[in-house]
């Protein structure tokens, strides 16, 4: 792919509009975590990499968007409850949020920081 950050602008601007918010804002978040994150494209949906590593992804659904705690997410310290999907995993976990669900931004940015932190 010659082009991911291209790929998931079309990805995301081809959701719904509630969709295109959370998915832009979990972008943004993760973006402004650390200025070392990569934007790559694996299974359809975004995903965002530090040093080669795959920390993230995000995608819409039919009925939600899920922001995917791919690297260790399961051993990450969630003192805000913010997962609430993925218990099943070993390994990630995931923050699902259906039509007219928010998240709280400050809340989210520390457990981002906190997953990059994490894998460096």
């Amino acid at each position: 792919m010659s082009n991911p950050s291209k790929t998931i602008d079309e990805y995301i601007s081809q959701q719904p509009a509630w969709q295109q918010t959370n998915l832009n804002n979990f972008r943004k978040v993760v973006h402004a975590a650390s200025s070392d994150i990569t934007e790559d494209w694996k299974w359809s949906v975004p995903v965002y990499m530090l040093n080669g590593k795959m920390l993230f992804a995000s995608a819409g659904f039919k009925e939600h968007t899920k922001y995917n705690f791919i690297a260790n997410g399961a051993a990450l310290d969630d003192p805000n409850k913010l997962f609430n999907n993925g218990f099943d995993s070993k390994k990630s976990r995931g923050i699902d949020l259906r039509e007219g669900e928010t998240v709280d931004q400050a809340k989210l940015t520390a457990l981002v920081k906190a997953a990059i932190q994490q894998a460096q």
